[in-house]
């Protein structure tokens, strides 16, 4: 397991934590936006500061350069921007923090697609001399279509404005505008100066006429319920163990993508619609009564029933939908155009089978948000509706329901390359 999928393990379990994401156009400002909660957090060690500071002064700058802190990558150090997402960890007091700074650039999309897809909340960033761009529309669309359910609009570079209200006014009025389609709820606007520090941790002095809370308050306000545990019971399964060669154990490892198990809970097996119930919880070698959302484990039935992997254990009272044909709402990725002669594997969950676009119904334009004709082709970060024909069942729900079971990712099956994401969208055309 990576470094980043060890710390959100450890973390998965602490109600305080908060994932989220800058993003937005290219150099509004979102790396140095997350050095100055870094740095003003204290979240760096004197080490990394000192090789960030000799950074700066190679660069010819006088003034720290705080963006340092996050592009990691040497390609965005001599080009100054973000191209992959960099995940950043820090902690105050009040609560843990994970961040992902997703690029900027319309080419890098599918990388903000990805740190998107598991964040509580986003902060939209918008260069106070530039207003709402054609990137900040397309990010802010891709945040709410991922089900983000917080979203923080950050009007920077306020310095460069000379701290002028009437130009946040202004910007805050167009973003509204456009959100107001989207019918975005939990939205809050903050003015602040990530290069000088104005409301970012501290309140500063530039902007007296803001009475609102600094984007840390904010960030630390976020109340972040653990909704997953509602839902009704998905596990997909990963893997059959068992403990050696003739030995009585059978059990069903994977990980509780939602719901909450106990110890006699009845279960479906999917796609066998037999039911069992579950006789033992394993994870470590020890037993457990129960297991919650995020929690990977081993199942052991009362009952043997032949199971495998991409089979689902879920809630006989509300089962997900076994589908051969799903209508979704994709993000293309590849630089080669999507057209319906392309074949793919679908991976959802633990379940990979093959499938194909059947039709391409419409792409979504990101400036209008109107739904226009793709005339049969879509090209790289295009976002569009689309039927999908499956060779065989996948147990699913709707996206903005369930998103671990309402999500897929296409891959192709020449170059096996990654293409798409997808969200499901449940309605009366859907046919199993």
């Amino acid at each position: 397991m990576s470094a980043i999928g060890e710390m959100e393990r450890a973390t998965a379990t602490d109600t305080g934590v908060l994932r989220f994401i800058t993003c937005g156009s290219v150099d509004d400002g979102k790396s140095t936006l997350i050095g100055r909660l870094l740095h003003d957090t204290r979240a760096i060690f004197e080490d990394q500061l000192a090789a960030v500071q000799r950074a700066t002064w190679k660069r010819g700058q006088d003034e720290l350069d705080l963006s340092l802190l996050t592009d990691g990558l040497e390609a965005e150090r001599e080009q100054g921007i973000t191209i992959d997402v960099a995940y950043r960890y820090f902690a105050t007091p009040q609560r843990k923090f994970i961040i992902a700074d997703t690029p900027g650039h319309e080419q890098y999309t599918r990388n903000m697609v990805t740190g998107a897809s598991t964040a509580d909340a986003a902060i939209v960033l918008i260069d106070a001399r530039k207003g709402v761009l054609t990137q900040t529309r397309r990010h802010t669309y891709i945040a709410h279509l991922l089900g983000v359910r917080h979203i923080i609009v950050a009007i920077n570079k306020m310095d460069l404005v000379d701290y002028d209200q009437a130009v946040f006014e202004r910007i805050r009025a167009d973003f509204l505008a456009f959100a107001r389609s989207l019918d975005l709820g939990n939205l809050q606007f903050i003015p602040l100066s990530a290069l000088r520090g104005d409301q970012v941790v501290e309140t500063g002095a530039g902007l007296p006429w803001y009475q609102g809370p600094t984007l840390l308050s904010v960030l630390e306000g976020i109340n972040v319920l653990n909704e997953t545990e509602a839902l009704p019971l998905r596990y997909p399964v990963q893997l059959v163990v068992r403990q050696g060669a003739g030995a009585d154990f059978r059990g069903f490892a994977g990980r509780l993508v939602s719901g909450v198990l106990a110890v006699g809970d009845e279960l479906l097996v999917l796609p066998s619609n037999r039911v069992s119930r579950v006789k033992e919880i394993v994870s470590l070698d020890q037993s457990l009564p129960l297991a919650v959302a995020g929690d990977s484990v081993t199942v052991v039935l009362e009952d043997e029933i032949d199971i495998s992997r991409g089979d689902m254990l879920c809630d006989p009272a509300s089962p997900p939908l076994a589908l051969k044909s799903l209508a979704a709402r994709i993000c293309w990725f590849s630089e080669e155009p999507l057209s319906t002669a392309n074949r793919f594997v679908l991976k959802h969950t633990s379940r990979s089978v093959k499938a194909k676009i059947a039709a391409i119904v419409d792409r979504v334009d990101i400036n209008t948000l109107e739904r226009q004709s793709a005339h049969g082709l879509l090209a790289m970060n295009d976002i569009a509706h689309v039927t999908v024909s499956l060779a065989q069942p996948l147990f699913v729900d709707a996206y903005d329901s369930n998103r671990e079971t309402g999500s897929f990712i296409l891959i192709d099956e020449t170059t096996n390359h990654t293409v798409a994401a997808g969200m499901i969208e449940l309605n009366p055309g859907n046919k199993a």
